[in-house]
């Protein structure tokens, strides 16, 4: 009779065990890329760009604008996602790849170069853009008309960039390095003669030069150090590349690509390269 009743007991344990198995996997369904559930069980896609980057990613009073910002909106539309169904995230450079592994996004499109590095750890659509590594340095310093000028200079990027990196290491082994969180700490400290130079890509540059409250305070070096292929990233493995690949095709081939470009670079004179074939990388 003892051991009838413990049986009993154990059975009903085990019923109960089962029953909240299933209730905690209905609950804590992890996400697929670009199929996240929003308000009211709508489609929604979480997307990483630059918030600090005029021309290409910059959080405004009126939302986010940039290429990148347009290049991302067009492909999300082309996977079925309106611009309301768009969760813009964060993407600091130096946090891009873990975002992508940890599944914070869905894809980033944040001025983010395509290298083998980076290639070991996540997977590139594209690429959708060439720019060339540049410097940025105050409109009345003549001293810095070469990359080699930059020995012994203090010269700022931001942390996780490649591009101090890059200077230091081929170009200008004495120059001394500084990395700032943002590119846009970079810029004050250039402005307040705390550094000599900003090096990052053409395109960011130009975004900064710019805007009206820095017009005729800066000017580019024009030195095209590197070539920089924008692509965009995804998770290692994630079906998205192809998915993506195609939709910046067609961005191309209907006149949105030029027209983005147009619309962003316009005002700085930024001479961009034609459109990158999806697959090209230029070393």
């Amino acid at each position: 009779m003892k051991l009838r009743k413990v049986t009993a007991a154990s059975a009903t344990i085990f019923a109960l065990a089962l029953t909240a198995t299933a209730c905690g996997s209905d609950d804590s369904g992890s996400k697929e890329s670009g199929s996240g559930s929003g308000s009211g069980g709508s489609k929604s896609i979480t997307i990483g760009i630059k918030f600090d980057q005029p021309g290409l990613g910059q959080k405004t009073p009126d939302g986010y604008a940039g290429f990148d910002v347009d290049v991302a909106t067009y492909v999300a539309k082309e996977l079925g996602y309106s611009e309301d169904q768009i969760e813009w995230k964060e993407a600091k450079s130096a946090d891009r790849e873990t975002m992508l592994q940890r599944g914070d996004v869905d894809f980033i499109a944040a001025t983010y170069s395509i290298n083998d590095e980076r290639d070991k750890l996540v997977d590139f659509a594209g690429p959708y853009l060439l720019a060339h590594q540049d410097v940025l340095v105050r409109a009345d310093d003549d001293s810095i008309k070469s990359p080699e000028d930059l020995n012994n200079k203090k010269l700022c990027s931001v942390t996780g960039s490649t591009s101090a990196a890059n200077v230091k290491e081929k170009l200008a082994p004495k120059a001394q390095l500084q990395e700032y969180p943002t590119y846009s700490a970079c810029l004050s400290g250039l402005q307040n003669k705390a550094i000599d130079a900003l090096t990052t890509d053409d395109s960011i540059l130009a975004g900064y030069a710019a805007q009206d409250n820095f017009k005729g305070k800066f000017k580019l070096g024009g030195f095209k150090m590197t070539n920089e292929n924008y692509g965009i990233g995804v998770k290692e493995g994630s079906d998205l590349k192809a998915k993506i690949n195609t939709a910046l095709e067609k961005m191309v081939s209907d006149g949105s690509w030029e027209k983005a470009v147009t619309a962003n670079f316009g005002p700085a004179n930024y001479k961009n390269e034609p459109a990158p074939k999806i697959g090209d990388i230029k070393k």
